[in-house]
């Protein structure tokens, strides 16, 4: 994923009026202008989610520009918010800060499958699911991160479009969620660009919030032993330990009839 993509220059030149609208089953749809200004939205937090090396801390005036251009709305005041301290950091403390927010905390990470999933085998089918998906719409990501994790997610969701594209980000607005209130826990400033995240997902139901809670005090489902959560492997992080498949076991007639083996992650 590149720091800066060519699109967003030219986008800032054009002149978006409309207001936003929450794309759900309900909503009138977008006009064509509302629908540039949400995806430029979500690649803006795509970018802003990124690791903060060099090239991103050198891309902070644009980025600044381009959200001081958007069109007033909770999400251009949350990301306004969040570039304010951003570019006032030295690359250093940002980089410091990001590991310890996304790296560090469990509650935090931005890999979204694991607050589903945990580290189970359906956490691995989960990921090939998600990669399967940015196949059939044509988008190959560059095989730097997980499908999971967040900046892609949000990248795939400018790309392909509020209903369709945006579906990952619904699936999985209970992790978002989490990830939001850790960050304001701990009083980061990411918690903006969360924010500006939720602003754009259909209101949290009972349920959602009731769940959040669940994962907030008990978190994911607990880790399988035994079970590789990245399925064969072909998802798992650079450096990850990836265990070798178990050789079967000797046959011998079943005592009792077969139990199954399958749980949620």
């Amino acid at each position: 994923m590149s720091p800066l993509p060519a699109t967003v220059p030219g986008i800032v030149r054009t002149k978006v009026k409309a207001a936003l609208r929450r794309p759900h089953r309900d909503a009138p749809p977008l006009t064509p202008e509302e629908t540039e200004t949400r995806a430029l939205l979500l690649r803006l937090m795509s970018l802003l989610l990124q690791y903060p090396d060099a090239s991103l801390a050198a891309a902070r005036p644009v980025l600044t520009a381009t959200v001081q251009a958007l069109p007033p709305s909770p999400a251009a005041e949350e990301l306004t918010a969040f570039t304010a301290w951003f570019t006032g950091q030295e690359t250093d403390a940002l980089e410091r800060h990001y590991v310890e927010m996304f790296d560090l905390r469990r509650k935090s990470s931005l890999y979204l499958t694991y607050y589903l999933h945990g580290d189970t085998r359906r956490r691995g089918m989960a990921l090939l699911t998600l990669a399967q998906r940015y196949r059939a719409t044509g988008w190959d990501t560059d095989g730097g991160e997980l499908p999971d994790h967040l900046p892609v997610v949000l990248e795939y969701a400018a790309l392909a479009g509020p209903r369709a594209g945006e579906a990952p980000l619904r699936q999985h607005r209970r992790g978002i969620e989490l990830i939001h209130r850790a960050l304001t826990d701990t009083d980061s400033p990411y918690r903006h660009v969360l924010a500006a995240l939720i602003s754009l997902l259909p209101p949290p139901t009972e349920a959602d919030l009731r769940a959040v809670a669940e994962l907030a005090a008990q978190g994911p489902p607990n880790e399988d032993v035994g079970l590789d959560p990245y399925g064969s492997g072909e998802f798992a992080p650079p450096d990850a330990f990836v265990p070798p498949e178990q050789a079967p076991p000797t046959l011998m007639p079943p005592l009792t009839p077969p139990s199954s083996l399958e749980g949620p992650r």
